[in-house]
């Protein structure tokens, strides 16, 4: 059975929205990160995503090549859980009207390599709590943002959910990724 992978970047605070606009950790970035996030895309064949994920992600994306990261991106399928996007115009995206927790577990028996799935969200919380997250990577940035409301934090009402500790790693940014993968 394909594992379902989320993983998203957090601050200490627990905010979760727009990263891209979170300061900078003033630290150079060892390479390390990257790669951790590359293994994972490219373990994967399959993305899943909420609206909010779909409208940060394909307009950045679409716009890059010439990378095995955007490269493969680009190429796989793109699933956007969403009753909002009706034409997306992203390569390989799909709208997914039908109700999430049944077509995930579906995706997930079918053949197939790993599914992605960045941000946590509606749908992440949904996933979750029906047990269909297989791995959870907290990518937790050292500072606090100090702004946001309740959409931006990573808590929402729900719930219990348990996760074992299966990997840590510190980055020379302070960046910190816990993996976490269900027991």
């Amino acid at each position: 059975m394909r594992r379902l992978i989320n993983s998203t970047y957090i601050t200490l605070d627990g905010v979760i929205q727009d990263p891209q606009d979170w300061p900078s950790t003033g630290s150079q970035d060892d390479g390390r990160g990257f790669t951790i996030q590359n293994d994972l895309l490219q373990a994967c064949d399959a993305q899943i995503m909420g609206r909010r994920t779909y409208e940060g992600f394909a307009p950045v994306w679409s716009a890059r090549s010439g990378d095995p990261y955007s490269d493969h991106i680009n190429a796989m399928r793109k699933l956007v859980f969403s009753s909002r996007v009706s034409d997306p115009e992203w390569s390989n995206t799909e709208v997914v009207t039908a109700e999430p927790v049944a077509f995930i577990r579906e995706l997930k028996a079918a053949p197939g390599a790993d599914i992605v799935h960045y941000g946590f969200g509606h749908l992440a919380h949904l996933l979750m709590h029906a047990g269909l997250i297989d791995e959870l990577r907290l990518w937790v940035h050292p500072f606090f943002v100090g702004t946001g409301g309740s959409e931006s934090l990573v808590y929402r009402d729900g719930g219990p959910a348990t996760f074992a500790l299966a990997d840590t790693v510190t980055l020379a940014s302070g960046i910190v990724v816990l993996t976490y993968r269900t027991p």
